[in-house]
C-alpha cells in the first residue's frame, strides 16, 4: 500500500509539473501576441497622427474617436488613456523587443516612463534576468538602482550596464551605497536599537535579498564565533553563489566607528582561515550604517583588506535630488580613493 502511495504521488508531481509548464507557456504566448498587438495599434495612431496639420490635437481627435468605439465593442481595455500607452510603446520601443513575451504590459508602462534609453535598457534586462514582478521593477527603478550600482564603476563599465545589466566579477561589484529599507519605514516596525533594525530585515527578508542584489542566499544570523571561551556573533551571514564566497554583514544604527571596522576586520580573517571552503573565493565584509566617514574607513583598513566595505541606509526612498548629492558625496570618496 506505501508503495502503491509513493508511486500516485510521484505521478501526480509529474503531471502537476507539466500542467503548470503548459500554463506558463500559454500565458507567454498569450502576452507575447498581446504586446504585440499593442505595439502594432500604437503603431497605426502614429501613422494616422501624421496625416494631420496640427498633430498634437489631431492625436487627441483620434484617440478619443477609437476609444469609444473600441470600448463599446471589446471592454475597458480599450481606454483613452491605455491607447495613449499603446501610442507611447511604439514611439519608446521604435522595433518591437524580441523579448517583449518576457516582460508584462505593466511592465513595458513601468519602463516607458525611463526616458534615458540606457537605463531603461538596463532595467529590461535586470527585470528579464531576475524575474521581477512588476512591483519589483517599480520599487528598483523608484530606488534609482541604476545610479547607485554605476557610481563605483568606470565609464566604460557604465556602458556595459545598458546591453548586459549587472555584471557580477568582483566584491566591488555587490556594493550599493546608500542601500534602501523603504519595506521598513512605513511605521510597522520600531526600529530603536542594532537587534530591532536584524529583526525587521529577517521579516521581511525577501525584500532584504532583492536590495542586496544577486546571488545571495541566506545563511543565518548572529552566527557564534568562539576563540578561546570567548564568543562574538556576527549580525547577518549570506553566501554569494555568483561569486562563490561568504558575505557577513553588521549592521550599525549610529555613525560607523573605527571599532566596528576593526570587529568586521576580525570576522572576515576569522572567516577565511577557519571556515572558508576548498574553492571558496574571499570572504566579504559589509558594514550597514546610518552614517559613515569615508576618510575614517580608508585609514582604518589595512592594505590587504579589500573586501570589506560600509554602506550607508536609508529608511525612505530619498528625493531624485537628495539620492544624486549622495550619490555625488560617494564618487569623489572613490575618486579620493583611487588618487
Amino acid at each position: 500500500m506505501e508503495n502503491k502511495i509513493i508511486l500516485i504521488d510521484n505521478l501526480y508531481f509529474k503531471v502537476k509539473t507539466i500542467i503548470e509548464n503548459g500554463r506558463s507557456k500559454a500565458f507567454k504566448i498569450i502576452n507575447s501576441t498581446m504586446l504585440e498587438s499593442y505595439w502594432n495599434i500604437g503603431k497605426e495612431i502614429v501613422e494616422e497622427e501624421q496625416k494631420g496639420e496640427d498633430r498634437a490635437e489631431y492625436g487627441k481627435f483620434v484617440i478619443t474617436s477609437i476609444s469609444e468605439k473600441l470600448t463599446k465593442e471589446f471592454g475597458k481595455g480599450y481606454s483613452k488613456q491605455n491607447l495613449w500607452y499603446m501610442r507611447q510603446y511604439y514611439i519608446t520601443f521604435p522595433i518591437l523587443h524580441s523579448l517583449c513575451g518576457e516582460l508584462s504590459w505593466t511592465h513595458y508602462r513601468l519602463l516607458m516612463k525611463i526616458k534615458d534609453e540606457n537605463i531603461r535598457s538596463f532595467y529590461s534586462i535586470e527585470a528579464i534576468e531576475n524575474n521581477w514582478s512588476s512591483r519589483e521593477l517599480d520599487r528598483q527603478i523608484s530606488s534609482m538602482l541604476y545610479e547607485r550600482i554605476a557610481i563605483s564603476k568606470n565609464p566604460k563599465e557604465v556602458k556595459k550596464l545598458s546591453v548586459v545589466g549587472q555584471i557580477i566579477e568582483k566584491s566591488s561589484d555587490l556594493i550599493k551605497s546608500p542601500m534602501i529599507f523603504e519595506f521598513l519605514g512605513k511605521g510597522e516596525y520600531s526600529i530603536n536599537v542594532e537587534s530591532d533594525l536584524e529583526s525587521a530585515l529577517m521579516n521581511k527578508l525577501q525584500l532584504f535579498l532583492l536590495e542586496l542584489g544577486k546571488g545571495f542566499s541566506f545563511v543565518g544570523r548572529q552566527k557564534r564565533i568562539n576563540i578561546e571561551g570567548n564568543n562574538y556573533y556576527v549580525d547577518l551571514v549570506f553566501y554569494n553563489y555568483i561569486l562563490k564566497c561568504f558575505v557577513l554583514v553588521e549592521l550599525k544604527m549610529g555613525k560607523l566607528s573605527y571599532k566596528d571596522i576593526g570587529q568586521m576586520d576580525f570576522y572576515v580573517r576569522y572567516y577565511e582561515k577557519e571556515l572558508k571552503l576548498e574553492g571558496d573565493n574571499p570572504t566579504i565584509g559589509l558594514l550597514l550604517c546610518a552614517d559613515k566617514d569615508d576618510s575614517m574607513v580608508k585609514y582604518t583598513l589595512l592594505d590587504d583588506s579589500k573586501n570589506i566595505f560600509a554602506s550607508k541606509y536609508k529608511f525612505y526612498f530619498p528625493t531624485e535630488e537628495e539620492l544624486k548629492e549622495e550619490l555625488a558625496r560617494e564618487r569623489l570618496s572613490l575618486e579620493l580613493e583611487y588618487k
